[in-house]
């Protein structure tokens, strides 16, 4: 008989991130202005904005330039809280009307700024046609640009790497908790509830993605939404979810059977747990994403479940729990030291139901190191 789930622990306090990185990341900023021959770049992504300036809000629009300086524009909303996080790192001015009527205005005063980049990724199509329109598109050429601070973002400092960890903390914490009260006859969307509840209590900001709760055959869809579907007897229990810290995300699945497992859950589980080990062990900086997602995709297909496993093997985390790098078939690019990213291979049986395992994985200079501290033995509840 597999181990029911043991006593949750007590998630430790978030970690104290040290001093201000900003400046550094500034400064990194600068040299890639400085690559692409640009004055300046507009930043409207707000993970982007959060990254180099600790803005936490909604609404803001930022303007680093060549010469180090920061533009940075909020609204009437955040006047304190703009001041108290971005403090003097940034020429900060607070808009009772329009962001972009403020931009215009301020950024007019850096007189030697006049190619300008935007990133494409994050800038609405109505935002770019005021780049055109208006007196901007009169006063500066603007140019596209891609991944110039997410790229920044693919390594974790060590301060990063302390929050993701604690929110793993705050995760295993919830999802043990959680698995205490499942049981038969419950529905998907009452577990969802109850693992969101004990998120917030165990120290959870917020929740970075829609909660997956799928049972039985449900499990077989690998972004299920959870459903009034009563648990059964017996049924496999696929849970993904997430939890924020900091501003730093975690994103953990645990499959489980409430119940007990037969044959075939017992072997479809230990083909999944076997490639999330092997990835977990193997996957390094310097590997191309397509090399460490074939390391999983290699298991599975030799056990017979390749066709079985239809998306890629994980992602980037961080301020966003899908950013850069990707492990994927298509993912020429390497990955980089001090990432992290999730290790999540599953196998999907339609009719049946389906199991994934996922853990997030910090690609450290001595080698990956696992982050989720939780029981990664099939259990059984009840």
């Amino acid at each position: 008989m597999s181990p029911a789930a043991p006593a949750p622990p007590q998630p430790a306090p978030a970690p104290s991130t040290g001093g201000d990185r900003r400046p550094a990341r500034l400064a990194a900023v600068v040299a890639r202005l400085e690559a692409e021959h640009l004055d300046a770049v507009l930043l409207t992504g707000l993970a982007n904005v959060r990254y180099l300036t600790g803005f936490t809000g909604s609404s803001a629009l930022a303007v680093v330039t060549r010469r180090g300086e920061v533009l940075f524009v909020s609204d009437f909303r955040y006047q304190t809280q703009a001041a108290d996080e971005v403090g003097d790192l940034a020429r900060v001015v607070i808009e009772q009307a329009s962001l972009w009527a403020g931009l215009w205005q301020q950024l007019a005063s850096f007189a030697y700024v006049q190619v300008v980049g935007f990133e494409s990724g994050h800038l609405l199509h109505r935002d770019f046609q005021r780049l055109l329109d208006t007196a901007g598109g009169a006063r500066w050429t603007w140019r596209p640009t891609d991944g110039l601070v997410e790229g920044l973002r693919e390594q974790k400092d060590a301060g990063e790497v302390a929050l993701i960890e604690a929110a793993n903390a705050v995760a295993v914490a919830a999802l043990h908790a959680t698995l205490a009260e499942v049981r038969v006859g419950l529905t998907e969307l009452a577990v969802a509830g109850m693992l969101e509840r004990n998120l917030r209590a165990a120290g959870s900001e917020g929740f970075p993605f829609e909660t997956i709760v799928a049972s039985g055959p449900r499990a077989a869809l690998p972004h299920a939404r959870a459903a009034a579907r009563a648990i059964e007897p017996d049924d496999l229990l696929l849970i993904d979810f997430g939890a924020v810290v900091g501003g730093y995300c975690a994103d953990v699945t645990r499959t489980v059977v409430v119940g007990r497992a037969g044959e075939r859950e017992r072997e479809v589980y230990d083909v999944v747990r076997g490639a999330n080990a092997l990835a977990s062990e193997r996957v390094r900086a310097g590997m191309p994403g397509k090399d460490a997602d074939a390391v999983a995709r290699d298991y599975i297909a030799d056990r017979g479940f390749g066709e079985a496993f239809g998306h890629s093997l994980g992602h980037g985390l961080g301020l966003e729990v899908h950013e850069a790098p990707r492990l994927a078939r298509t993912a020429e690019a390497v990955l980089p030291a001090g990432a992290v990213v999730t290790i999540e291979p599953g196998v999907y049986l339609p009719g049946w139901g389906g199991v994934r395992v996922e853990d997030d994985v910090h690609l450290g200079p001595d080698g990956p190191r696992v982050l989720t501290d939780f029981p990664r033995e099939l259990l059984e509840l009840g």
